[in-house]
Formats: structure tokens, C-alpha cells, sequence
């Protein structure tokens, strides 16, 4: 019995023995074997893995020899992904192609790690790029990463073995990612650092344009390329590059400057040619009389080009005598021929300032020698202000009339309150300040003063019109038509007799005697009296004729003396 149980295998014993008998089934399943080939059908190689069975790998899938055909035989040793122990055939589950894979994989995996670059064709087109063949192991290369500039044909590419650059590997996922463009960027700043080795300031090369944009042109000096920018490439002002240069040109250019840092290199051509602002002070001196063309109009200014490459600026405050604030595309246009004057320059900023209007006759010196101080002009009235009207004059100059100049009596307030615009008015020219462009005229002067002179004198009779009758007196002008005086007599003043000092006495229009009782020239002032007009009347009848002792009464007297004035009369 003991004999017969030591014969028996265990349970433990069985799964031992099966574990040796597949060689760790668990272990080698999606790992790449070695295998050995113990028979060739028509279309297939049969492998035996060292498992006591064997798999089938498509004779396809060893690839091409040296006739068009593998070159397998038996006994050969390969090696084959295993994907399965036994099917359902009880093969096992074997590819070449997968081991062909995995072996890509792997040493893609170590050059990606290195920064190298791999081997690979391009062999063919999905959505968004095109498929690369890396030795076994396809990858990905995105439109964008083919050139550096957009292909618009790929077909020489296909099939081509290059260079590609590995940007992202994942492996869970199957998924890389190449790029050939960052092999030839690389390639090309290696040449650009060696080109620019090369070159050095102020050298004078040849070169072709190869690209021309709003700024500037791009010049290929062979291999790498300048910016030509726009101002460089004359002394003259040039709107667009493409009004001195066209694609394909060749052009001698001198290099200007060199960035190590990021290797750009500026050009420039007008550098080859003489600096027309060497001399300028001497060609341009202040005050010369130049005629320019416009070249180009700012909200401050016009620029007008004296020569090639000279230009200077009119600021718009020296546009124009008369027009001022108004935008200089309203004054002059581009491409105009215009006299100019030089009012300054400056080499070392390259600067020239030009005067239009100094080119032309000063208005207020045309106005003053046309019309002295003291003559009558005729204008329109432009505008009346709160100082003054303004009367445009000749040449479209205006001339002021201030307030206190309208008239002689009436305030200026109340004067100017007469006058319209647009109206046509007589002035006499008072002033002419040519530097501070200003006229001073007057309306008040074409009459004469009134008060200038001895036309006025304390104690003087003189007869008066009532204009106005108020409560506190009435409102009376006198004197010549031309230059009028007013007056107001107060209500204590209307007569010697109390019971006469109504002012509702006189009415608007009547014509009274009244003596000047004062002449105040400096207030243009005069006080009149009717009631002391009056008592030198009497004075004057009781001297003629009576005394205090010749028993007349005062009536007799007064009657005689009014007798004698009317006979007069």
C-alpha cells in the first residue's frame, strides 16, 4: 500500500510538470522568441518555438531577398512575436511582422532617448499629414512638419528614405510622431551660423530678391538671407518696396549689421550711394526761396522734397497767412509744386523746416501799405463778439472793431447791438500790427470827437432836443448831426421855479435852451441846466433893464427883456 501511494502524482507534481512542459506560458506570450523553421509549404514557414508545438508565419512576411523571393530554409533560426500558445488548432499563434515591430519599437525607443535622428520613407497620405515607414514601425508626420516652407507636391518625397526627427513616442498607444522639417531647420541654422561666419560689416555683396513685403525686401545672399528694409534702400522716400525692386532682381547691397544672437542681417543699398544731406546747410541756407514738390500730408504738416533723398517739413502753422486750424490736405496736395522758404536747418537731425507762406505777400503788409493809418476802408461784418465786431477786409484778413470805438456816446454794449452780419459798415483804420497780424479799426472815428477841442464850454448856451422823458428827468442830444452829443437834465434843473420842475412838462422831441454847467473830457461827460440858463437870463434883463431901487417889478423887467429877444429873433 505505502508502494502504491508514492507512485501516485500529486496535484502539485502535475501543475510543476505542466509549467515545464510549456516553458512558461504566461511569460513568453506578446514577447518576440526565437524560433526555428522545420518545414517550407508554398505560402507558409512553419516555426517550432520550443513549445512542443508549432506556428505558421506567411512566407511574405520575411520580406524580399536578393531574387525577389525569401531566402529561407530549413533549420534557419528567426525570430517571431509570439501572440498565442495554442489556437483552437492547437498552433501556436506566431508573426514575423509583429517581431519586425517590436524590434523597431525598441530601438526607436533608444534613438529617441539619444536625440537622434532615424531613417524612414514616406509611404503614405492620412487625414492631416502622411504615414512614415521606420523600419518596421509606422509613424506619423504632420503637414506642417514635411518643410520648412509649404510643399504643395509631396510626390518626390514618397518613397524616399531620409532623415526624420522623433517628437513623440508612445508605445501603450502604438502612436509616433516624426518631423522632417525640424532635421532641415537644423540643418540650415548649422549652414546659416557658418554662412554667417562669413560675412562681416560693411561688406558689399550680390544678391537676389527672393521676397518683398510691405516693410521691406528679403535678399538670399546665397544661402541666407537679409532684410532690406524700406528706408534703406534709397535716400528718397519710397511708399512700398515694390516701386524699387520686383521678385528675381539682383541687387548689390552692403551689410549694415550683423545680430550674432539671432543671426539676422540688415542691408542696406542707398549706403552705396552719397549722402545727399552732406552739405545741406550750404546748399539750403535760411531764408532761400526753393520750389519743392509735395511728397506726402500729416495733420501737422506737408512734406516737400527738395532733391533726392532731401525733404523738408511746412509745419501747418507756416501753411498759410489767413487759414488757420484747417487740415493741411485743404491747403496743398501731394504731388504739387509749390515755392517754399527755409526758415531752418538742422544736419545732425536731417531736418529742414519750410515756410509756404513766407513764400508769399504778407497780407497785413499789403493791407497797410494799400491802407495807412487814418484811411476809411469798407467790410463785412463777419461776427460781433462780446469785445468787438469783426469785419472782413482784403485778402481774406480781418479787422477788429472794439467795443469802445462804435460810438461816442452810446455804450458799447448798446452800439453793437445795431449791426448784423453780413452787413456792409465804414471804419477807419486806427492800427497795423504786422507781427502780431492784427488790424484795429473804428466806426466812432468817421465822425469826429465831439468832445476834442473847445466845441463845448462851462457856461455856453446850447439848444437841445428831448430824446427821452423819465420820472427823475429828461434824456436830451445836442450838437452836430455828425457827432452827436447826450445829455441828461436832471428834474431840479428843469426850471428856477419849483412848481415848473416837471419833467412831464416837455415831451419827446421838443427843443429846449439849456446852459453847460460842467465839461468833463476825460468821463466824455457834459451836465446841462435849464434852470441856470434861466437865472443868468434874469441876471442879465435886471441889470439892462432895471435895479433893486427903480420900483419895476420883476415881471416889467423880465417882459421887456423877453420883448427886446424876440424883436431879435
Amino acid at each position: 500500500m505505502a508502494d502504491d501511494a508514492g507512485l501516485k502524482p500529486s496535484r502539485y507534481d502535475f501543475a510543476t510538470l505542466l509549467n515545464e512542459s510549456l516553458g512558461g506560458r504566461d511569460f513568453m506570450e506578446g514577447q518576440v522568441v526565437k524560433g526555428t523553421i522545420v518545414g517550407l509549404e508554398k505560402d507558409f514557414a512553419i516555426i517550432d518555438v520550443g513549445l512542443k508545438t508549432e506556428g505558421r508565419v506567411s512566407i511574405k512576411e520575411f520580406g524580399a531577398g536578393d531574387e525577389g523571393k525569401p531566402q529561407l530554409a530549413v533549420g534557419d533560426t528567426v525570430e517571431v512575436f509570439l501572440e498565442r500558445v495554442e489556437n483552437a488548432l492547437g498552433e501556436a499563434v506566431i508573426s514575423r511582422e509583429k517581431a519586425r515591430r517590436e524590434e523597431a519599437w525598441t530601438r526607436l525607443e533608444g534613438v529617441h532617448a539619444r536625440n537622434e535622428p532615424v531613417m524612414g520613407a514616406i509611404v503614405g497620405r492620412v487625414k492631416g499629414g502622411f504615414t512614415v515607414d521606420l523600419g518596421g514601425a509606422s509613424a506619423f508626420l504632420p503637414g506642417s512638419q514635411v518643410d520648412i516652407r509649404p510643399v504643395r507636391d509631396v510626390g518626390p518625397l514618397m518613397g524616399k528614405e531620409q532623415p526624420f526627427a522623433i517628437l513623440k513616442m508612445d508605445r501603450p498607444r502604438g502612436n509616433i510622431v516624426v518631423s522632417r522639417r525640424a532635421i532641415l531647420e537644423e540643418a540650415r541654422a548649422e549652414q546659416r551660423t557658418e554662412l554667417v561666419g562669413q560675412l562681416q560689416e560693411g561688406e558689399i555683396r550680390e544678391g537676389v530678391v527672393k521676397n518683398i513685403t510691405d516693410y521691406g525686401a528679403f535678399v538670399d545672399l546665397g544661402g541666407i538671407d537679409g532684410l532690406l528694409h524700406v528706408t534703406d534702400m534709397s535716400w528718397k522716400r519710397v511708399n512700398h518696396p515694390s516701386q524699387v525692386l520686383a521678385v528675381g532682381d539682383t541687387v548689390r547691397v552692403q551689410i549694415v549689421k550683423i545680430n550674432p544672437d539671432t543671426q539676422r542681417i540688415s542691408l542696406g543699398m542707398k549706403q552705396l550711394q552719397s549722402d545727399p544731406w552732406d552739405g545741406v546747410e550750404a546748399k539750403y541756407p535760411m531764408g532761400a526761396r526753393l520750389t519743392g514738390r509735395i511728397t506726402n500730408i500729416t495733420d501737422y504738416g506737408a512734406f516737400v522734397e527738395l532733391e533726392a533723398g532731401v525733404e523738408g517739413l511746412v509745419h501747418v502753422s507756416e501753411m498759410s497767412w489767413t487759414k488757420k486750424n484747417v487740415h493741411p490736405g485743404k491747403i496743398v496736395s501731394t504731388s504739387q509744386e509749390v515755392d517754399v522758404v527755409v526758415l531752418d536747418v538742422d544736419p545732425s537731425k536731417r531736418r529742414v523746416s519750410l515756410g509756404l507762406k513766407q513764400a508769399m505777400d504778407n497780407p497785413w503788409e499789403a493791407f497797410l501799405a494799400a491802407h495807412p493809418v487814418g484811411s476809411t476802408v469798407e467790410g463785412e461784418v463777419k461776427n460781433a463778439t462780446e469785445f468787438g465786431l469783426f469785419l472782413g477786409l482784403d485778402n481774406d484778413i480781418d479787422g477788429m472793431v472794439h467795443l469802445s470805438d462804435i460810438d461816442w456816446n452810446v455804450p458799447g454794449e448798446e452800439a453793437i447791438t445795431r449791426y448784423h452780419k453780413g452787413e456792409m459798415v465804414k471804419a477807419r483804420v486806427l492800427d497795423v500790427d504786422v507781427e502780431k497780424e492784427r488790424i484795429s479799426l473804428g466806426i466812432k472815428q468817421l465822425a469826429g470827437d465831439p468832445m476834442s477841442g473847445d466845441a463845448f464850454r462851462k457856461g455856453q448856451t446850447v439848444t437841445v432836443t428831448v430824446t427821452e422823458v423819465t420820472s427823475g428827468g429828461i434824456e436830451v442830444r445836442f450838437g452836430e448831426d455828425d457827432a452827436p452829443m447826450s445829455a441828461f437834465i436832471r428834474k431840479s434843473d428843469l426850471s428856477r421855479d419849483r412848481a415848473d420842475q416837471r419833467p412831464e412838462r416837455f415831451a419827446v422831441g421838443d427843443r429846449v435852451d439849456a446852459q453847460i454847467t460842467l465839461v468833463d473830457k476825460a468821463a466824455r461827460r457834459v451836465s446841462l441846466s435849464i434852470k441856470a440858463l434861466e437865472m443868468v437870463e434874469e441876471k442879465e434883463a435886471i441889470e439892462k433893464f432895471g435895479s433893486s431901487d427903480s420900483g419895476a417889478s420883476l415881471g416889467d423887467i423880465l417882459g421887456a427883456a423877453l420883448r427886446e429877444k424876440a424883436q431879435k429873433d
